[in-house]
């Protein structure tokens, strides 16, 4: 932030976007409810201000003006949109600044990261602004005597969008690209812990994309979300968030038979076999299962080594990951900085202190830092069994455990003994025995002598109860289609 010229303007930039409230149509509108959305610093628990909550009559009116706007975005060609997606990516780079401070301030990514987010959401940006020109189906022709057969990509109508707080713009961009690429309007609604960098993005997209093809409305998830699961004018509903979320969002949308998307919590394994360099997986895991303190659906939490050798992999752990710097996100040289909020930093110390009381040993952190904010120590236990809560059920905070194995088979069978499956990881030099666990590990991503690296051109999503559908790439661009066949009786033959 030190780059702003005074903290007046940074002040107002603030001010600006947390009372921007509901945008609908290209407008923002005063909200009609009295309540407000209380935006809170995690670095510091105070109050940022608060942001007006849209009131479910105002949800009505996002969703008729998505609607309103579907036929003219949806028959402009891909070329055209494509245009519009560019244009948006280049604005928000040159925002950057702006979006990196709001997003350290409000969630507590460190300010040295963000700008890789944002770079990351424009990237993403471009990637479906080429890829939405390039939609295809399968080859036309005559399959039944006498007819022609087309296949059609068509959008499915209003995508209602529904982010979460742990990557708030970055998410965000990852559900409107495909969705706006391929030719869908959208309701989009960001966490109610998180709204900044959403309404600033909004601010943003007004000066470029039509009215009504991106309305926003901020709101409680329990409340606002569950509204638009079950809006009878939302034809396709796409959350990133819990699994036990996700539950609740399916049954709701399964009322009115929408298409639903989901990615859902994840309980990352990385598996060290006995060949691996100790130095260089503590490296990797000190970024992979503390980037964002943790809070990170892909996160390496369950660190399984072969026991040959756990002993040094477990003290160059120690070693990497007690050098990080926590500290103030708007600090440039914070390598990891606060949980974003203080109910989500009070469940994180409630498994590890049910953890430690099951037996569970502490071999580094544990502790709260300071007495402002919401921070934890880089947290690493051992002497964990395979059924206890905190190896089984997703924690979502800067904690990992070591657990030793005997051989391969055990680390692939505890590596997939969980009821998540999103993204998995081993460390080995054996080519064979990396490629035969990346066929047994039951995740969507499996990553080897790597963990968390991630591209716009190849997919994400997960098995099990880590949710169904695909983000990014061309898979998460044909999850926003619907497919019509057109039959064509042929001139018949004199």
């Amino acid at each position: 932030m030190s780059s702003y010229s005074s903290s007046a303007e940074f002040d107002a930039l603030v001010h600006k976007t947390i009372s921007s409230g509901t945008f609908i149509d290209g407008n923002w509108v005063a909200s009609t409810s009295d309540a407000g959305l209380p935006a809170i610093s995690p670095a510091t628990g105070q109050l940022i201000g608060l942001v007006p909550e849209t009131a479910l009559k105002e949800l009505d009116s996002a969703v008729a003006a998505a609607r309103a706007a579907t036929k003219s975005w949806a028959r402009l060609t891909p070329r055209d949109r494509s245009e519009y997606l560019i244009a948006l990516a280049d604005r928000l780079l040159d925002d950057t600044e702006n979006l990196a401070a709001l997003e350290a301030l409000n969630s507590g990514h460190p300010i040295s990261t963000v700008a890789g987010e944002v770079k990351s959401g424009a990237d993403r940006l471009k990637f479906f602004a080429g890829a939405g020109r390039l939609l295809e189906g399968r080859s036309a022709g005559e399959y039944t005597q006498g007819y022609t057969s087309i296949i059609r990509r068509e959008p499915i109508g209003v995508a209602g969008l529904i982010t979460p707080w742990n990557y708030p713009l970055l998410t965000a961009l990852t559900k409107l690209s495909p969705a706006l690429a391929a030719g869908n309007t959208a309701v989009l609604k960001p966490s109610e812990q998180t709204p900044l960098t959403t309404l600033r993005l909004v601010e943003l997209a007004r000066e470029i994309l039509p009215p009504g093809v991106l309305n926003v409305v901020t709101g409680r998830g329990e409340i606002l979300g569950a509204a638009m699961a079950a809006h009878p004018d939302i034809d396709i509903i796409s959350l990133t968030g819990g699994t036990s979320t996700g539950k609740t969002v399916a049954r709701i949308a399964a009322d009115s038979l929408k298409h639903v998307h989901l990615e859902l919590g994840g309980k990352a394994p990385a598996i060290v076999l006995k060949d691996a360099d100790p130095q260089e997986v503590a490296e990797a895991l000190k970024w992979a299962s503390f980037w964002n303190a943790g809070q990170d659906c892909s996160a390496a939490v369950r660190v399984i080594v072969s026991q040959e050798i756990y002993e040094p992999l477990v003290e160059a752990l120690i070693v990497s990951v007690s050098a990080l710097r926590v500290g103030d996100p708007l600090n440039s040289e914070t390598q990891m900085g606060p949980l974003t909020f203080e109910g989500h930093r009070n469940n994180v110390e409630g498994y590890l202190n049910r953890a430690i009381d099951s037996g569970a040993n502490v071999l580094l952190g544990g502790n709260r830092i300071g007495s402002q904010g919401f921070y934890l120590e880089p947290t690493i236990l051992t002497n964990v069994t395979q059924e206890s809560e905190i190896v089984q059920q997703e924690v979502f905070g800067p904690v990992v455990t070591v657990q030793s194995v005997s051989d391969d088979h055990e680390a692939i069978r505890l590596a997939n003994g969980v009821e998540y499956g999103l993204g998995a990881s081993i460390f080995t030099r054996d080519v064979d025995a990396a490629f035969e666990a990346s066929r047994q590990l039951e995740f969507g991503t499996v990553w080897i002598n790597d963990h968390g690296a991630v591209t716009a051109e190849m997919p994400w999503g997960g098995f099990k109860k880590s949710g169904y559908g695909k983000e990014r790439s061309v898979y998460s661009l044909e999850e926003f289609t619907q497919i019509k066949h057109i039959m064509l009786r042929l001139p018949q033959d004199e």
